[in-house]
């Protein structure tokens, strides 16, 4: 793999794949206690006090990758590390799927209290009066959804923009989960926060959607169920993203999503994605294996596109070579050109002047 970019991307999403996300330490935590006290001194029921806090966060960690990118540029070996290292600590896909793992064998063992317990990781509904067959809904769309926010977009960032990309991918995506919400505390306030989350996933929310068609199979679902319900159902919902997402899987796995979601005071009736039969407990891993299938689907997509871009763009070193050979093969050609320019005036005053005057001419014109 020629780029080194490429490389660090391929060795991130094999390193969470087999790791997870390290238990102690983890940067994104980190990166959110200082958010959080950003926010308690900067919080006001204003837009503009949320875009500003918003510009900050997103802005410094985008700096931060910018810093990376230009102290490893031109030392291939450092840039895979510190790229593996970035990819590692922005991805969840392997711990989404732990993370629903561990609610579905709750929901196996007749054990419900403690699978509302473990809701609350995956989804912001309310989870008191969830049954079985909710607390099911509730994983599988909360896996659909966060396959594209955990794994695929981070990746795709990453492709496209770098360690800039991935850094800032994940501060976006972290703040609206922070604050992105329509609670009074922050409808005007994580509004910023929510806008650059839908636009940072417009596009990996689609490739998620095209992927999880792909990938049906694998989790012995249905490719063209999975695009026909994508098609059909994906705008239905109210996120511009998510329901893409939700749709696709719920046309690959034949099941219905949506329904009746409470969140704290608000209640939400979502529209139906998928014309199947109601999620169960059984549907998670098939969701897991799903998910899991696709984001690593992304992961090869986004090392191939990396390792593309990489190969079109020569070396600094090369770039510099190729100036100066351009530089000296441009000084070579003027000078031919003078010294063709200068003979031919030589050889037109040859009879009407001396030696000496055809001397100075030929040197006046070298020198010009």
């Amino acid at each position: 793999m020629g780029s080194p970019t490429a490389a660090g991307l391929a060795l991130g999403a094999l390193a969470d794949l087999l790791l997870a996300d390290p238990r102690r330490g983890h940067p994104v935590a980190g990166f959110g206690r200082l958010a959080a006290a950003l926010e308690r001194r900067a919080w006001r029921d204003s837009r503009s006090a949320g875009a500003g806090y918003a510009a900050l966060l997103v802005g410094g960690a985008a700096g931060a990758g910018l810093v990376l990118d230009r102290a490893t540029r031109g030392r291939p070996v450092l840039r895979t590390a510190v790229t593996a290292a970035a990819t590692w600590t922005v991805l969840g896909g392997t711990s989404l799927g732990r993370a629903a793992g561990a609610l579905h064998r709750e929901l196996d063992g007749g054990d419900l209290p403690a699978a509302r317990v473990l809701l609350p990781a995956l989804a912001g509904r309310d989870p008191s009066a969830l049954d079985a067959g909710e607390l099911a809904r509730a994983t599988v769309e909360s896996v659909a959804e966060n396959t594209s926010d955990a794994a695929v977009a981070p990746l795709l960032w990453g492709a496209v923009a770098g360690l800039p990309g991935l850094l800032g991918y994940r501060a976006v995506n972290t703040l609206d989960a922070m604050v992105g919400h329509r609670s009074p505390r922050y409808a005007r306030f994580g509004w910023a926060a929510a806008r650059a989350d839908d636009v940072a996933n417009w596009l990996p929310a689609r490739v998620t959607a095209a992927l999880t068609v792909a990938a049906a199979p694998v989790a012995g679902g249905s490719a063209a169920g999975a695009l026909r319900t994508w098609w059909r159902d994906g705008a239905a919902h109210p996120s511009p993203n998510s329901g893409r997402c939700e749709a696709g899987l719920a046309g690959a796995l034949g099941l219905r999503l949506g329904g009746r979601n409470v969140y704290g005071d608000r209640v939400e009736e979502r529209p139906a994605l998928g014309s199947g039969r109601p999620a169960g407990p059984d549907d998670v891993p098939r969701a897991v294996r799903l998910s899991r299938a696709v984001w690593l689907s992304a992961a090869v997509l986004a090392a191939a596109v990396r390792a593309a871009a990489g190969a079109r763009r020569p070396a600094p070193g090369q770039r510099r070579v190729s100036a100066s050979g351009r530089a000296g093969a441009s000084r070579h050609a003027s000078g031919t050109a003078s010294g063709a320019v200068a003979g031919a005036s030589v050889a037109r005053r040859r009879g009407a002047t001396g030696a000496r005057s055809r001397t100075i001419r030929v040197g006046a014109k070298a020198s010009a």
